[in-house]
């Protein structure tokens, strides 16, 4: 009876266990159906979202043209759809909702005329740009393939070469540990000096005659209106200068504020003097006023009476001479450059904090000399920003906070261009860790225009959707239309965040973001405030780079305004702009800080304006107890935040 049983029980487990494989098969067949089915659709619609400008690298620097204006690194794809919600990273809108009215930019006359044009063909331009950009145009096949070229390991060029590229040799990729650029020249004759502030001639003096050159190593890569920056400046004085014997000096010049120079003068750097890779600063040469040879008879006769013997030493003549051809070669060490002639070491520079190797993407040559040949080698094949470990950049950790459902007490804009990405990156990572920002009670926001390069543009859509920092204003950058930026700051921070006070600064201004936030404080509580280091009584340079014409402003003085690098206005002020732009009575001006101070004249001609000056907000570069730091290198940027992290108190960071 109990076989029978067991014999039925067994039977039963079986069925069940053949019933339940058929389940576990039918379920298999189901979900592969419904995998059959879903890959169609996610790529017929899920990867829609995502351009083929996504999947490549920026193109490779191939030309002086292209240098001028490098695009960011490549970013990882991790896009958001301009169609999609706003996303919890996020939480903000990357295109600044400044109205535009061509009717408005069309019409005006007088000095104003061609501002107003090229504000409406910025803005046309601009507008075209960004609608292809967002609906992810694929980038041309040239271009696909020029991302893939490598940099040449060798460059060279003869002089009449370098005489029709306007004596500028460009170093696609930029230099890199052993990498050494030489050139053959020879300095021209002296001739006598015209310019007034080196004559600098008495009644009846002769001519000062001057043979002096330049060789720098330059950062292509500019914004219109700048110079490119001097990632190293090696000036031979061969007449001398001020101190009447021939010299060598060396320097760096960052965004046309040059650092403190380097002279060589033909004395030999002090044993106890800092050392570049083991190379002295200075070599000795012989010099007209050597005493060292007045040894007397007396000393001489002792030290043979001891027998001691006296040390042999071979002197060198300043290694330039006029007429005469030289071989200079300029290397890049551990620590810094290293200049021989004739394979002499001459001098040596360390580097600054404000650049890097790759930084130095050109060389350029003028002056009083005629140059035979340039050649480089030990060049990098690929440009360093393409490397992996650019890609750490994009870190959850820097990206933006998302906006506070409540007011805000400081609005900062952050205006910038389309090719600085370093620039931003380096301020993500100093002032804007502040716990201010971190916590919401103060926002940043970059102000970026559009860019003439395509590519740019498209790398710049991907930073903007990855951080969350960036407000692009769909109009085509120009160094005269940064105030239409201005305005658009003064817009984002009224109407999107609400902030009780409007901040503005540069990529490269530095900004103690609670002491920045104290001084406007410090005015009574419903004062409409300006605070910044304000400028009265300025008046117009009608001449050089920066002239302004009378029909541009026929006024003799400037209202007073703050300098642009970094000022504070409460949010009435900013209220009132935005409303007088978009009711077409808006003067603009091709300076900003000039057009911010006319339009807070404006306003004070209604309600009264509390003018705060404060040197502290710094113009030109940094000073001790700084409020905001100007001029301020990548580099220097973390060395400050660094240094304000470790000390408690603001310190600068000079060198660069």
């Amino acid at each position: 009876m109990k076989r029978a049983k067991l014999e039925k029980f067994d039977t039963c487990l079986s069925l069940s266990r053949q019933r339940s494989i058929q389940i576990l098969i039918g379920l298999g067949l189901l979900y592969m159906l419904l995998v059959t089915l879903e890959i169609p659709f996610v790529f017929n619609s899920g990867f829609s979202a995502v351009s083929q400008d996504s999947l490549s690298r920026p193109p490779r620097l191939e030309s002086e043209e292209d240098l001028e204006e490098r695009g960011a690194p490549t970013r990882p794809n991790k896009l958001i759809s301009a169609n999609s919600p706003r996303s919890a990273h996020f939480g903000d809108k990357i295109v600044s909702g400044l109205g535009f009215d061509p009717t408005w930019f069309s019409g005006r006359g007088g000095g104003d005329s061609e501002l107003y044009k090229s504000v409406r063909v910025a803005w046309e331009i601009g507008g075209k740009f960004w609608e292809e950009i967002r609906v992810g145009k694929e980038e041309t096949k040239e271009t696909e393939n020029r991302v893939l070229e490598q940099c040449p390991n060798s460059v060279a060029i003869s002089g009449s070469e370098f005489l029709t590229r306007k004596k500028v040799m460009v170093l696609p990729c930029g230099l890199t540990l052993g990498s050494y650029v030489s050139l053959v020249g020879k300095p021209r004759e002296a001739h006598a000096e015209q310019d007034p502030k080196i004559a600098l001639l008495r009644d009846e003096e002769e001519s000062v005659m001057v043979s002096q050159f330049l060789v720098e190593l330059q950062g292509l890569k500019t914004v219109d209106g700048e110079d490119p920056p001097r990632v190293l400046h090696f000036n031979p004085r061969l007449r001398g200068d001020w101190s009447g014997k021939p010299v060598i000096e060396l320097n760096t010049c960052y965004r046309m504020q040059w650092g403190t120079a380097s002279r060589c003068e033909g004395w030999k750097s002090k044993a106890d003097e800092e050392t570049v890779d083991g190379q002295v600063k200075c070599e000795k040469w012989i010099r007209d006023d050597d005493s060292r040879s007045e040894e007397s008879k007396a000393t001489w006769w002792l030290n043979r009476l001891i027998g001691k013997t006296k040390k042999v030493t071979v002197d060198l003549p300043f290694p330039f001479s006029e007429g005469n051809h030289f071989v200079l070669t300029i290397s890049a060490g551990l620590e810094g450059y290293h200049v021989d002639v004739g394979g002499r070491h001459i001098t040596s520079f360390p580097y600054r904090t404000g650049f890097t190797l790759e930084d130095a993407t050109g060389l350029s040559v003028s002056g009083d000399v005629d140059i035979h040949s340039v050649f480089a080698a030990s060049l990098p094949s690929s440009h360093p920003s393409f490397a992996p470990q650019r890609h750490l950049d994009f870190s959850s950790r820097w990206k933006a906070p998302p906006l506070p459902d409540k007011h805000v007490e400081l609005f900062v804009g952050i205006l910038s261009a389309g090719n600085h990405f370093a620039e931003r990156m380096a301020v993500r990572k100093s002032w804007m860790q502040h716990n201010l920002i971190k916590s919401s009670n103060v926002v940043a926001r970059f102000f970026v225009a559009l860019h003439a390069r395509k590519e740019v543009n498209v790398e710049l859509k991907k930073e903007a959707e990855y951080f969350g920092d960036i407000v692009i204003v769909p109009y085509m950058d120009n160094y005269d239309l940064v105030v239409l930026k201005t305005v658009a700051i003064c817009e984002y921070g009224v109407r999107t965040v609400s902030a009780k006070y409007i901040m503005k600064c540069d990529d490269d201004t530095f900004v103690r973001v609670d002491a920045a936030l104290n001084e406007a404080k410090k005015v009574s509580e419903g004062r409409s405030l300006y605070i910044g280091n304000i400028n009265y009584y300025h008046k117009p340079l009608r001449y050089g780079k920066w002239a302004v014409t009378y029909e541009e402003w026929p006024e003799e003085d400037y209202p007073p305004y703050a300098n642009g690098p970094g000022y504070v206005l409460s949010s009435d002020i900013a209220h009132f702009i935005v409303s007088e732009f978009e009711k077409h009575k808006l003067r603009l001006f091709k300076m900003e800080d000039v057009s911010m101070g006319m339009w807070v004249e404006r306003f004070n001609s209604t309600k009264p304006v509390v003018y705060k000056h404060s040197l502290k907000f710094c113009q030109f570069g940094c000073i001790e107890d700084y409020y905001t730091a100007h001029y301020q290198s990548p580099r220097q940027m973390i060395c400050m935040w660094d240094k304000l992290l470790l000390h408690g108190k603001p310190q600068c960071c000079n060198m660069r």
